[in-house]
C-alpha cells in the first residue's frame, strides 16, 4: 500500500514539511529561526551546533551536564570575542580593497562614485540614502526599503558616520566599514546589531543642509 507523500514526509520523530505545518507549528518553527538569529555571531561549527542541540535537549529534560551558574556568565564574553575575531578578518579584507582608505580611527572609507561641490561639516545636516549590513550581509536598516531619504545631523550619529560622510561630496556614493569602536561598541544595538560588530554602510549623499519639509 502506497502512503500519500505528505504522510511519508511526516514519519514519527521527523518535523513536518513547511507546506504541511499548522499555524502553531509554524510559530514553533519561527522560535527556532529567532534563536538562530540571536546566536548567529557565534559562527558555530557543525560540531558545536550538535553540542548546542544536546544542551537544548538536556535542558528541556532537566538534566543539563553543566551549571548555568558557572558557564552562563561566560556566554556573552565568548559571543563578543567571536564577533570581534570575525570582524578583524573582515576589516583586514576591506582595507585591502582597491581604493580603500583606512583612517586613524579604524574607519575604512571607499569611494564608489565621486560627488561634486562641497563636503559637509560635522555640524551640518545631510540628506542621505543608505543601507546598513552586518559583515555576514544581514541588512539591519535601509532608507531604500522605506523609499525615503533620511535627513540626519552629523553630530547626532555614530562616530563612523560623522567622520566618513565628511569625506563625501554631494552626489557621491561611498562604503563605510565601521569597526565597533566607532559604531555601537561592545553593547551593540540588540536585537539587530550584536555587541562588538563591525558594520558596513553604503551611503549616497544627496544634499547638505536641505530645506525643511513644509508643515502639513
Amino acid at each position: 500500500m502506497l502512503l500519500p507523500a505528505v504522510l511519508l514526509a511526516q514519519t514519527p520523530g521527523a518535523p513536518p514539511a513547511a507546506g504541511a505545518m499548522t499555524d502553531e507549528q509554524k510559530t514553533i518553527y519561527a522560535l527556532g529561526v529567532e534563536l538562530a538569529s540571536s546566536i548567529n555571531g557565534f559562527n558555530l561549527t557543525p560540531a558545536e551546533i550538535e553540542l548546542m542541540k544536546k544542551g537544548l535537549t538536556d535542558g528541556l529534560a532537566g538534566k543539563p551536564a553543566v551549571t548555568l551558574e558557572v558557564q552562563g556568565p561566560k556566554i556573552q564574553p565568548l559571543y563578543v570575542a567571536r564577533v570581534k575575531a570575525a570582524s578583524e578578518a573582515f576589516l583586514a579584507k576591506a582595507a585591502a580593497q582597491s581604493g580603500a582608505v583606512k583612517t586613524a580611527s579604524g574607519l575604512i572609507y571607499k569611494e564608489d562614485r565621486a560627488g561634486t561641490g562641497a563636503s559637509p561639516k560635522a555640524t551640518d545636516k545631510v540628506l542621505v540614502n543608505y543601507r546598513g549590513t552586518l559583515t555576514n550581509g544581514t541588512e539591519f536598516d535601509s532608507s531604500y526599503k522605506r523609499n525615503k531619504p533620511e535627513p540626519l545631523g552629523l553630530n547626532m550619529v555614530i562616530p563612523c558616520w560623522t567622520e566618513g560622510v565628511q569625506r563625501m561630496k554631494v552626489g557621491g556614493k561611498a562604503t563605510l566599514t565601521c569597526p565597533s569602536s566607532i559604531a555601537y561598541g561592545d553593547r551593540g544595538q540588540p536585537p539587530t546589531i550584536p555587541g562588538g560588530a563591525t558594520l558596513v554602510f553604503e551611503i549616497e549623499l544627496l544634499a547638505i543642509n536641505p530645506p525643511a519639509a513644509p508643515a502639513k
